[in-house]
C-alpha cells in the first residue's frame, strides 16, 4: 500500500471528525466566535462592495436558494463569497497567531455557512464542519510561516474551507482530498496583497477563495479529481514552503478554537494593544487632539512592517478603508480625535478628513528589538504622547482585551454584537439571533438563516451603542 499524501491525510482527518470530538468547552467558545462573526458581517452590510456584488449576482444569475446575510438568495458559491466578504470587511474578526504568522479562522465562516445552508445541515453539523476548517487552517499556520515565505494565508484557507465544505456535502475521505487539491492548486495567494496602496482585494481574497473552495467540493462530489500530490509533487507546496508539513493529522482533537483571539477595534490584530494604550492615555489624562504635539509608537517588527511604514510601504497618506485599518498612524490619530475606532472611523470621508490627515503626520511608528523578540507570544507596544503644554505621557502595554490572557467572554461578545448590528436589526431580532446561536447545536441551520434574512441591508434603526470601551 502506498503512503498517503498530505492531502489525503487532511481528507481523512476531515472525514473522521465526529461530534464527540467537540468538547462542551469547545462548543461554548465556538458559539462565542460564531456570534462574533455574525456581528462583524452584519456591521459590514452597507459597505459599497456588497451593493456591487449583488449587482454582479444579478448579471451572472442568482439561481440557488442559499441565503445572503441581509436578505436575498443566490448560488452556494456566490453566497460563500458574499457572506465571507462581510465577515472580513470591518476588520473585527478573530485571529490565530503563531511564530510564523497568523490567519483569520473566521475567514472560513461564510463558506461553511453557505455549504451548511445548501446541504440543509443541522447546527451541529455546521459547528463540526467549522471546527474542522478552523483546525486545519490553524494547524498549517502553526507549522509554516506562510507570509514570511511570500504567500498570503488564503492558501491554507483554500484547504480548510474545501475540507469543511466537503464534510457538509457528505464526501468521503478521498473526495474531500480531491476537493482540497482542486481548491488549493490554483489559489496560490501572495503576501504582496498587503502592500501599499492596500486595495479592496486584501479583504476579498478570502471571499473568492471560499467561492472556489465550495465549488471544488461540489465538483469532487461529482467525481472530479485533483492533484493529490499537492504538497509532495514536483514543485508542490513542500518546495514552495521549503519545508515539509509536519502535522499530526491522526490527532482528532478540535481544540484550536481556544487559541483564537478577538478584536474590539477596527484594526489589524497588531493594532489592538496600540489602540488600548492610546485610548487609556487619552482618557486618563484628558488629552484632546488639539493638545498633541507628537506621538511615538514603539512596536514589534512585524507590526511595523505591516502597519507602521516598514516593509509593506509608507503609511503617510491613507485615503481608503483598506489603507486605514492597516495604518497605525491613522488608527492612533482616529482614536485621539474620535475616542473610538469602529466602522465609522473607516469611512473614506473620515479617513480623508483634514483633521485626521494632519494629526497622523504627527505620529511616528518605530520597531523595537526587545518587543520583536517576544512576538507573537507577547504583543508589546509603547505609546508616548508629547503635548504642547510640555506634558510627556507614556505607557507600555502588553496584550489586549480579547487576547489569550484576557479572552472575550460571551457577555462581552454579546455587547460587541449589539454594537455592530443595532442599526440593521431591532432589539427583538438581535435577541433571537443571540439566543439561537447560544444553542445552535440543537437547531437546524435553516432557523439561523431565516433570522439572518430578516436583517436589513441598510441602516434602519437608531445606533446608540458607543462601541466597546
Amino acid at each position: 500500500m502506498s503512503t498517503a499524501t498530505t492531502t489525503e491525510r487532511i481528507g481523512q482527518f476531515a472525514f473522521d471528525a465526529r461530534a464527540q470530538h467537540l468538547t462542551p468547552q469547545s462548543r461554548t467558545v465556538f458559539k462565542r466566535n460564531i456570534l462574533d462573526s455574525l456581528g462583524c458581517a452584519i456591521g459590514a452590510l452597507p459597505g459599497k462592495p456588497f451593493k456591487a456584488l449583488r449587482e454582479q449576482f444579478d448579471e451572472y444569475g442568482r439561481s440557488g436558494a442559499c441565503t445572503l446575510i441581509g436578505g436575498g438568495t443566490t448560488s452556494p458559491d456566490q453566497a460563500a463569497m458574499y457572506n465571507s466578504g462581510l465577515v472580513r470587511y470591518v476588520d473585527l474578526l478573530d485571529s490565530y497567531m503563531s511564530p510564523g504568522g497568523l490567519c483569520h479562522p473566521s475567514d472560513n465562516f461564510g463558506t461553511i455557512l453557505a455549504a451548511a445552508d445548501h446541504a440543509s445541515a443541522s447546527g451541529e453539523d455546521f459547528m463540526l464542519a467549522l471546527a474542522v476548517a478552523y483546525e486545519i487552517g490553524c494547524r498549517i499556520t502553526a507549522i509554516v510561516p506562510v507570509m514570511a515565505k511570500g504567500f498570503n494565508h488564503a492558501i491554507q484557507l483554500a484547504i480548510s474551507s474545501a475540507a469543511g465544505s466537503g464534510k457538509l456535502f457528505g464526501l468521503d475521505a478521498e473526495q474531500i482530498a480531491h476537493a482540497v487539491a482542486m481548491a488549493t492548486v490554483d489559489n496560490i495567494s501572495l503576501t504582496c496583497v498587503h502592500s501599499e496602496p492596500v486595495s479592496q482585494w486584501k479583504g476579498f481574497s478570502p471571499a473568492i477563495t471560499g467561492m472556489r473552495a465550495i465549488y471544488s467540493a461540489s465538483l469532487a462530489k461529482r467525481g472530479f479529481t485533483g492533484p493529490l500530490r499537492l504538497f509532495e509533487g514536483p514543485n508542490g507546496l513542500v518546495r514552495m514552503f521549503d519545508q515539509p508539513l509536519d502535522v499530526d493529522w491522526d490527532d482528532h482533537r478540535l481544540e484550536v478554537i481556544h487559541q483564537t483571539v478577538m478584536k474590539k477595534y477596527c484594526s489589524l490584530i497588531h493594532g489592538q494593544p496600540v489602540l488600548e494604550a492610546t485610548l487609556d492615555l487619552k482618557r486618563r489624562n484628558g488629552v484632546k487632539s488639539e493638545d498633541v504635539e507628537a506621538v511615538v509608537c514603539d512596536i514589534f517588527q512585524t507590526g511595523f512592517d505591516i502597519a507602521g511604514g516598514g516593509g509593506f510601504g509608507p503609511k503617510d497618506a491613507p485615503q481608503t478603508k483598506e489603507q486605514a485599518d492597516y495604518n497605525l498612524k491613522y488608527l492612533i490619530a482616529a482614536a485621539l480625535l474620535d475616542d473610538q475606532v469602529g466602522p465609522a472611523q473607516l469611512e473614506p470621508e473620515r479617513v480623508q478628513a483634514a483633521d485626521a490627515q494632519a494629526l497622523l503626520k504627527k505620529v511616528t511608528v518605530r520597531p523595537d528589538a526587545q518587543f520583536s523578540a517576544q512576538y507573537p507570544h507577547a504583543l508589546n507596544t509603547r505609546v508616548t504622547i508629547r503635548c504642547k503644554d510640555g506634558r510627556v505621557l507614556s505607557q507600555a502595554h502588553v496584550g489586549f482585551e480579547g487576547g489569550l490572557d484576557n479572552p472575550f467572554t460571551w457577555e462581552r461578545t454579546v455587547e460587541k454584537f449589539h454594537w455592530l448590528s443595532e442599526p440593521y436589526a431591532d432589539e427583538s431580532l438581535r435577541g433571537q439571533i443571540i439566543d439561537l446561536v447560544s444553542s445552535l447545536d440543537e437547531h437546524p441551520i435553516a432557523e439561523l438563516m431565516q433570522l439572518l434574512a430578516k436583517v436589513s441591508p441598510e441602516p434602519r434603526y437608531p445606533a446608540k451603542h458607543p462601541g466597546i470601551q
